[in-house]
């Protein structure tokens, strides 16, 4: 359990109506915060992080994906079959061949701007 210190909390209880009424405004429904939570869940992980590095740059195979992370295909197959479900990418089958790529601007603008804030000094 983390504790927070009693600087994170307030001296007094004293609500302040219209600052409630405009956030409540801004709040997302329970709906919405699950999906952006599922996403960023999604992306929680250093495997799927790496391959969204790769595909932000190039489209790839299983095969070209698996030789890139060092990792056996079946391993790489179950990450891309998940990040698939979660909209983070898209396929395309070329004969017997499927190449993935990021789904849409949207990841990658994310990627993006999570590389810059951890960037940032």
């Amino acid at each position: 359990m983390i504790r927070s210190p009693a600087g994170d909390r307030c001296a007094e209880t004293i609500i302040d109506e219209d600052k409630v009424r405009q956030a409540e405004q801004v709040l997302l429904d329970d709906l919405a915060a699950t999906r952006l939570a599922d996403t960023f869940r999604a992306l929680a992980d250093p495997t799927r992080v790496r391959i969204v590095s790769i595909l932000l740059h190039t489209e790839l195979c299983v095969c070209d994906l698996a030789a890139t992370l060092g990792m056996t295909q079946s391993a790489v197959s179950h990450q891309l079959g998940f990040m698939r479900s979660m909209r983070l990418v898209k396929s395309r089958k070329e004969g017997r061949m499927v190449y993935y790529t990021l789904d849409d601007e949207h990841i990658r603008d994310l990627f993006r701007q999570g590389l810059e804030h951890i960037e940032h000094k």
